[in-house]
């Protein structure tokens, strides 16, 4: 059964640091890119980075750019988002998914298996 399980999420202030991991079961992520992805309250979810099949390419949107930064550990099975300098604005439930990863499918990334989800909140 294929499954992505997200963890690390949690409550921080402004300024503070997390990092999210996504562990993968049911298959091998070595030859998948892999998205997270962001949906806060009342927003539509919306795309934060692809990380490309072995590591080759790191996408990010605009607001995120200089402070989160992805990574995938294959031997794991897991990909992660560190996220620095979080804001109010980060707050949201992220998710992981296998993805599209190119310049082409910036900043939709075409996903498709889906994670659970992780609650990110970011308040003083």
């Amino acid at each position: 059964q294929v499954q992505l399980v997200e963890s690390g999420g949690g409550s921080v202030q402004p300024g503070g640091s997390l990092r999210l991991s996504c562990k993968a079961s049911g298959f091998s992520l070595n030859f998948y890119s892999m998205a997270w992805f962001r949906q806060a309250p009342g927003k539509e979810r919306e795309g934060v980075s692809c990380i490309s099949a072995r590591a080759g390419k790191v996408w990010y949107v605009d607001s995120v750019k200089g402070r989160f930064t992805g990574s995938r550990a294959d031997d794991e099975n897991t990909v992660f988002l560190e996220m620095n300098k979080l804001k109010p604005e980060d707050t949201a439930v992220y998710y992981c998914a296998e993805a599209q990863c190119s310049d082409s499918d910036y900043p939709s990334w075409n996903p498709r298996t889906w994670g659970q989800g992780i609650q990110v909140t970011v308040s003083s």
